[in-house]
């Protein structure tokens, strides 16, 4: 059957939980703007009571959301932060986290400033340092929270060995996958209990969609996610959900190119006399690059550079892109410079980003599918600034 888990991902990425529509025989999923629907007699339904639980546009993109990170369950969410909300929603007060000390600042935020008061303890670890994880572990630790690649330090946490621990242990694992998307790397696959993407960035790929997703194998796992899904409200809207539908059919092709891209951008910033260090999974030089070569297909579409610069001048260099645009996000087909220190990582205290090795003078780069030529003289007369 065209996009089951068996066939190829570019296969899964265009047919998995879509079928021409049976009542016109439209190829493209329709956007089924409804807030309820009809029933033959109370309760009983035709799969569908009201849209906030299931919307047939929802469940196309949750389907097609599991078969390409080779999971059985997907469920959809308003935002990435929707997604990461449900999962804490499955934990009680007095539970324990470990999460990365490299996260997300919203991330960060949802944890220290919502959760914090409600008595969930969390603890912030490097968890590229196995030891430093084991170590975090206590009989109250309830979920281990990671990125990989990490945002925006692009350190590589091993999925597998992780993923191990917490098996030994019972506790859950959720792997933020969005900087590698499925189409790099499959979490579930090494191990993980649940994947996280916000769609925004590289599953829906325009820069015109804001959205999030979890993808899980475990059916009681699964329910409990969905009834919190449910119960607080995070999901999208149909129309989110076929733009995200439009842009998961060509995510392997831009992949390839953001790839391709980032690889050669990585390697003209790396000779640069006036860079301090290039951070990219695909680089040698890649603190980790052993690791992303063997639970990647390639480093991604993300680089993040340290200028010898002072603050004010990396800001300046932020400022002086013409390809490049100055904003936040990430992923789409268009390239996009952040400074994560004013810009998405300002939640985290100045103090606590150093601790972690985000300095105040990182640059990240999100290399889109434009011709490379055009991105590399971009950053040439940018950096050129610093003159």
């Amino acid at each position: 059957m065209k996009g089951d888990r068996k066939t190829g991902f570019g296969t899964r990425a265009i047919h998995a939980g879509q079928a021409p529509d049976p009542t016109t025989g439209a190829i493209m999923t329709p956007v089924f703007l409804t807030s309820t629907y009809v029933q033959e007699a109370p309760a009983k339904t035709k799969g569908y009571d009201y849209s906030r639980s299931h919307n047939p546009t929802r469940t196309a993109l949750e389907q097609n959301l599991a078969a390409l990170e080779g999971g059985r369950f997907g469920l959809g969410f308003a935002s990435g932060m929707a997604a990461i909300h449900c999962v804490l929603n499955t934990l009680r007060s007095g539970d324990h986290v470990i999460a990365g000390n490299d996260l997300y600042g919203g991330t960060f935020r949802i944890l220290r400033t919502l959760y914090d008061k409600f008595g969930l303890q969390t603890t912030f670890v490097d968890l590229t340092d196995l030891a430093q994880l084991e170590s975090a572990f206590r009989p109250n630790t309830k979920l281990v929270m990671l990125e990989t690649p990490t945002n925006p330090l692009l350190r590589c946490c091993d999925l597998a060995a992780i993923a191990k621990l917490c098996k030994k242990r019972g506790v859950l694992s959720m792997a933020d996958n969005t900087f590698a998307t499925p189409y790099l790397q499959n979490p579930l696959a090494l191990g993980c209990d649940i994947v996280a993407h916000s769609t925004t960035k590289y599953l829906g790929g325009h820069s015109d969609v804001v959205g999030g997703a979890l993808v899980s194998d475990d059916e009681a796992l699964h329910k409990q996610l969905m009834h919190f899904q449910n119960s607080c409200g995070g999901t999208p809207g149909p129309m989110d959900c076929f733009l995200v539908l439009r842009g998961t059919k060509t995510l392997h092709v831009r992949m390839e190119r953001h790839c391709a891209n980032a690889l050669l951008v990585a390697k003209w910033l790396e000779a640069h006399p006036r860079v301090e260090r290039v951070l990219y999974p695909g680089l040698p030089s890649h603190p980790q690059h052993a690791l992303a070569k063997k639970q990647m297909r390639a480093g991604g579409g993300m680089v993040s550079v340290e200028l010898k610069a002072t603050v004010p001048q990396a800001k300046k260099v932020c400022s002086s892109f013409s390809v490049f645009s100055l904003a936040e996000s990430l992923g789409g087909v268009e390239s996009l410079v952040d400074h994560p220190a004013s810009m998405t990582h300002a939640s985290i205290p100045a103090e606590e980003r150093r601790r972690a090795g985000l300095q105040d003078g990182l640059i990240r780069l999100s290399v889109g599918i434009e011709d490379a030529d055009d991105l590399i003289a971009d950053l040439d007369r940018a950096i050129g600034k610093l003159k």
